[in-house]
């Protein structure tokens, strides 16, 4: 496996220069958060709010925000991760995966001394928090959201094929989606040039057929793919969904395009997170021509993952961006989040009310799930995580047969030891 700096030579200086651009006027006491332009609208308006209302606070401190797609954003990250300029606070997801890159790299200061300063431990979910004990050296990052992925459907195309209820098990969800194409409807609409947006159908259906432990001791690599016959059963399925039961051609169009076609009627379901939910109401959508229900893997885990804010290692204010952090996790001001940011709020502390439906569907799920898988982009190290984008692709395509779709992925593992 290349290393870290040997990868970062290939980043061309154009990168470093759109990288740094953002920071080189900021003045030295001010803050400058690096995340993503978010496809919910209300979340960018949300954390606009929270800088403006922080530096109303705390007179003299400026807050610059810059936001960037998701692509962009992790460029300019491995950018700063290679040399002396960066944000003081970036975005990033939990794991090993795509945040443990920054951690290993350097970029992202422990945050010890400051879950004891502000008692972080006292306001967070404990699902939530429980993410930054996963890298060594020390404490990474506080919970910027806790997210949780299910199946939203149309109620109006699940009654055009006869679908009465939610499918509770894996074989009703099998039995629905052979009853929606009998009536000429995909099943579900992914967006294939993201890479991740299809993994999630691949992450779900190995929990299904593998079982939590080891569905858990595969994505840690304490167990061969080639040698246990859930991993090549898990393909084979995967197989079947992408062939059979998904909106065709998906491998050539992106989420948001796919998202465009799940609300136009184009397909039945789509396997998303609690956020779509602002962003349903944010195009004009009627939330009450759509449900939830969990991914029925039989395992009484619920998908999901955590999306961090991090202090960078380059930053000249780590006190101030720790406040800054603390702030925003506080009780008032995520009280005032409820519904912009995410359905949930990461301080479990935080109260709700008015909630429109499909948010207390969500508030339901979330009570009723005390255990979580995550994706595999955040569970995997990023090297295996771009193996697995791979071979899953390449199943997705025809390129790959499912039988050697394990044998490939577990080659790769074994050739990074």
């Amino acid at each position: 496996m290349l290393k870290f700096s040997n990868k970062l030579k290939t980043v061309s200086f154009a990168a470093l220069a759109a990288a740094t651009m953002a920071i080189t006027s900021a003045k030295a006491e001010d803050l400058t958060l690096w995340t993503l332009n978010f496809d919910n609208n209300a979340a960018n308006l949300a954390l606009k709010k929270v800088a403006t209302d922080f530096e109303a606070a705390n007179p003299g401190t400026k807050v610059q925000i810059v936001q960037r797609g998701v692509d962009e954003h992790k460029t300019a990250l491995r950018v700063a991760a290679g040399s002396n300029r960066g944000p003081d606070i970036y975005f990033s997801w939990a794991g090993l995966g795509l945040g443990g890159e920054y951690v290993k790299a350097g970029l992202s200061l422990p945050l010890d001394k400051y879950y004891t300063e502000y008692k972080w431990n006292d306001e967070l979910l404990p699902a939530a928090a429980a993410f930054a004990d996963l890298y060594p050296g020390g404490k990474h990052g506080v919970p910027f959201t806790f997210k949780g992925e299910a199946v939203y459907y149309s109620k109006k195309l699940f009654e055009q094929a006869g679908i009465k209820d939610e499918p509770k098990t894996y074989d009703e969800l099998l039995a629905a989606a052979q009853k929606l194409k009998d009536a000429g409807f995909p099943a579900f609409t992914f967006g294939g040039t993201v890479n991740w947006h299809v993994m999630r159908l691949m992450d779900v259906i190995l929990e299904t057929k593998c079982g939590a432990e080891k569905h858990d001791a595969l994505k840690s690599m304490k167990l061969d793919w080639s040698k246990e016959a859930c991993a090549t059963d898990a393909f084979t399925e995967f197989s079947k969904w992408t062939k059979d039961y998904t909106l065709q051609p998906f491998m050539g169009i992106d989420n948001k395009q796919s998202y465009s076609l799940f609300t136009a009627g184009r397909a039945a379901m789509m396997l998303e997170g609690d956020w779509l939910v602002g962003q349903l109401q944010g195009t004009g959508v009627n939330l009450d021509d759509y449900g939830i229900f969990p991914f029925p893997t039989n395992t009484n885990r619920l998908y999901g993952f955590a999306e961090y804010n991090y202090i960078s290692t380059k930053s000249k204010s780590p006190d101030t961006a720790a406040k800054f952090l603390d702030y925003f996790l506080s009780t008032k001001v995520q009280q005032d989040l409820v519904g912009q940011i995410s359905a949930i709020s990461v301080n479990k502390n935080v109260t709700y009310t008015n909630q429109k439906p499909l948010e207390a569907e969500w508030l339901e799920i979330f009570k009723t799930y005390d255990k979580v898988y995550m994706n595999g982009d955040q569970a995997f190290p990023l090297d295996v995580t771009t193996e697995y984008f791979r071979v899953i692709n390449e199943v997705a395509s025809g390129n790959v047969q499912p039988a050697d779709a394990a044998k490939q992925l577990q080659t790769f593992i074994a050739g990074r030891t």
